[in-house]
């Protein structure tokens, strides 16, 4: 038996709860890993964990034996990743999850060059509009907007997502342009509502360094970003989404910024993975990657506003910006 292989299964069994996105995520057979770690308890002498059809647990031996398999792991890798930096690029299955419209916009169109500089990373590129479980579903990191819920998982911050408040040209004739937030009484939204609990994300502004949160009326409500900013620039209400996604609607005119002088509250852009999971080498390199590319572009990396201009190539190259999919908080914008 190859112990240290064991020891991955084991772990990836219980990170993932699950002897079958155990096998996914490593590639491997499901009856693979059972009889991995069926040979493993039988060489232990012990039990590791109860399974039933429906779940998965630690017994206290197997929840003695995790966390002593993550220092091994972790060490070995370590041990690795210091004699292979000066001969040898990082390399293996990399993968990363994030919202659609950073992955469209940003990192698709540089992939080239990080593929250039790492052409042994196998990257899978996850674009999605839910919160991921990075250790149920093996995802090594994940690029998340706003603050983090979960105390488990390592943030390092790459920029800050700004807001802007704004209607279709058609909405504003109709209904006229809101001065101030009482105004908004007066007007209705387009509501962005949680896939994940149902709840309206409620609007929200910086007023002398607080933030103030609104309700608005609305005709419509979506879950889905792309279908939030169509629903804006059809007139159906007044929308406050992420402003680089917008940046072209509004340079064009199909969108009218509302509301100036009462900004939403920016929120901090982070690369995030777990504690439990060793900053590999190919982590390392992916994370520092990503940090120039957010760095590059003023209206990602903190340092840029409404009169700003942006210079990646991708917002010079596009008509329209695509929407933001996103599962963290605000639901809509992580």
């Amino acid at each position: 038996m190859d112990r240290l292989q064991a020891m991955q299964v084991f772990t990836r069994v219980v990170d993932t709860n699950s002897f079958t996105r155990a096998a996914e995520t490593l590639d491997m057979p499901r009856a693979s890993v059972t009889t991995i770690i069926q040979n493993l308890e039988a060489f232990l002498g012990v039990r590791l964990m109860h399974r039933t059809t429906r779940r998965l647990s630690l017994t206290p031996d197997g929840a003695a034996y995790y966390e002593r398999c993550i220092r091994i792991l972790a060490d070995v890798e370590e041990t690795e990743s210091s004699f292979q930096r000066g001969n040898k690029k990082p390399n293996g299955k990399l993968r990363i999850d994030m919202p659609g419209s950073i992955g469209r916009l940003l990192v698709i169109p540089a992939l080239c060059e990080f593929h250039t500089r790492y052409p042994d990373i196998d990257l899978q590129l996850g674009l999605t509009d839910r919160p991921v479980d990075l250790l149920q579903e093996g995802v090594d990191c994940v690029v998340r907007v706003g603050a983090l819920q979960d105390s488990s998982l390592v943030a390092r911050r790459i920029g800050l997502f700004e807001h802007v408040s704004c209607a279709s040209p058609d909405y504003l004739a109709h209904f006229g342009t809101p001065h101030s937030i009482e105004d908004l009484e007066n007007h209705k939204a387009v509501n962005y509502f949680s896939s994940r609990t149902g709840r309206v994300i409620d609007w929200s502004f910086k007023v002398d360094d607080k933030e103030i949160e609104v309700k608005m009326k609305s005709i419509v409500s979506v879950n889905d970003a792309d279908a939030y900013v169509t629903c804006g620039l059809e007139g159906f209400g007044l929308i406050q989404p992420a402003f680089y996604m917008v940046l072209p609607h509004l340079q064009s005119g199909q969108l009218v910024e509302v509301l100036p002088d009462v900004r939403p509250l920016p929120m901090p852009i982070s690369v995030v993975y777990p504690h439990s999971r060793h900053l590999s080498a190919k982590v390392r390199v992916f994370v520092d990657w990503i940090a120039e590319i957010f760095d590059r572009c003023p209206l990602l990396s903190g340092r840029g506003g409404l009169d700003r201009t942006c210079s990646m190539r991708t917002f010079e190259q596009r008509e329209s910006a695509p929407l933001l999919e996103t599962p963290v908080t605000p639901e809509w914008v992580a």
